[in-house]
């Protein structure tokens, strides 16, 4: 079976992430890598035994033997890339959130429409075994009507006034940090199993920080750096540390969740509960093997992923048997094999998540920031 060549642009978490990822579907090869400067692109190259490496978008936009892209930037730079990637007729796979703007969205929806692109968002996180559980339970009626969705996500890896991201500057990040960074997955999670859209929002959002200390050199997302007071400059802080959303889902579901970048100790709780007529159903990213479902006159239950026992479309994200535990790289190899299913085929399903669902996420979070600036409801 001859590779598809794919080109990776971005050499920070993301960027690594989506390396390992690739590589582990066998049909694809890394051809190219594209990092904001030669030196850090040579590195990365020469760290995952990748043949090209540049700074120039262009060169690998130009190769006719690359296929695809991954866009794994700083969000300012997903709407250029991931346009001028269309223009040249690669399929392109791009991090949330999508773009800065409703506006950047809307112009790459009719542009991947236009050049008749494979396109993809990076929403990796529905793709859990027993998320797609929960969402075949779902649609399957065991919960029944859908009444209450609640739940969080709370990290803690900018709780310090001196740790630093390129997400605190708005200029790189957009004017959402918080929302737009994490408050984006618990959104779409939420409609994609319950398969109803938030209708209406009313958020309050916070800045903890209105300053922050600035290291004078590169942080890695993640990496907890700590620095000396003369290692660093004083910098304004303009997006949140925090927000909370009360939501309408569809009709007549209510619901509400928080997100936080400073909750000491939790490193990366992504947690929902869903409530039905009938039952619950609840899950926590960070025991991403274990299901709760809840009743009213029996019995609760604890499930443990087991690929046998699930429902066949949600067994199709389960590439290990039960009690081998499949967590967030793995969430990423599924998005990628059946993104790459239809670079390979464009008769396949779309059974991802695209660029339309990154315009909806979009609009979204454009009502969540006007709901903050009225204080009070938005419809959507």
């Amino acid at each position: 079976m001859e590779k598809i060549k794919t080109a990776i642009v971005g050499t920070g978490f993301m960027g690594k992430v989506h390396a390992e990822n690739v590589r582990r579907l066998g049909n694809v090869e890394i051809a190219a890598v594209v990092g904001s400067r030669p030196e850090t692109a040579r590195k990365f190259a020469e760290s995952n035994g990748i043949p090209i490496a540049t700074d120039k978008l262009e060169e690998v936009l130009a190769n006719r033997e690359i296929q695809a892209v991954h866009i794994c930037t700083p969000n300012v730079d997903h709407f250029p890339m991931s346009m001028a990637a269309v223009k040249a007729g690669k399929a392109v796979l791009c991090e949330k959130p999508m773009t800065m703007s409703v506006a950047e969205a809307e112009q790459l929806v009719a542009a991947a429409a236009e050049h008749n692109t494979v396109n993809c968002v990076q929403h990796n996180l529905r793709y859990y075994p027993v998320v797609q559980q929960m969402r075949q339970m779902i649609k399957a009626g065991d919960l029944g009507e859908i009444l209450i969705v609640q739940g969080t996500y709370s990290q803690d890896w900018l709780l310090y006034e001196t740790d630093w991201n390129w997400r605190l500057d708005s200029k790189e990040n957009g004017p959402l940090r918080v929302m737009g960074d994490i408050g984006s997955h618990w959104m779409d999670m939420i409609q994609h199993l319950t398969g109803q859209n938030i209708s209406a929002v009313c958020a309050d959002l916070a800045t903890f920080y209105p300053e922050r200390k600035r290291p004078k050199g590169s942080v890695e997302t993640f990496s907890a750096k700590k620095v000396d007071a003369s290692d660093y400059e004083s910098f304004p802080v303009d997006t949140e540390d925090f927000g909370v959303v009360m939501l309408r889902l569809g009709a007549k579901a209510r619901g509400a969740f928080t997100v936080s970048q400073m909750s000491a100790g939790r490193k990366n709780k992504f947690a929902f509960e869903i409530f039905g007529t009938k039952a619950g159903v609840a899950w926590d990213q960070e025991s991403p093997d274990t299901l709760w479902v809840g009743h009213r006159n029996e019995p609760n239950q604890i499930i443990i992923k087991d690929a046998s026992l699930f429902y066949p479309a949600a067994a199709a994200y389960a590439d290990l048997p039960g009690g081998h535990s499949e967590g967030y790289d793995d969430s990423h190899k599924q998005v990628f094999k059946h993104f790459y299913a239809r670079v390979a085929n464009p008769a396949a399903p779309i059974d991802y998540p695209t660029f339309e669902d990154g315009l909806h996420g979009m609009i979204l979070l454009s009502k969540v920031a006007e709901s903050n600036a009225k204080r009070g409801w938005v419809e959507v």
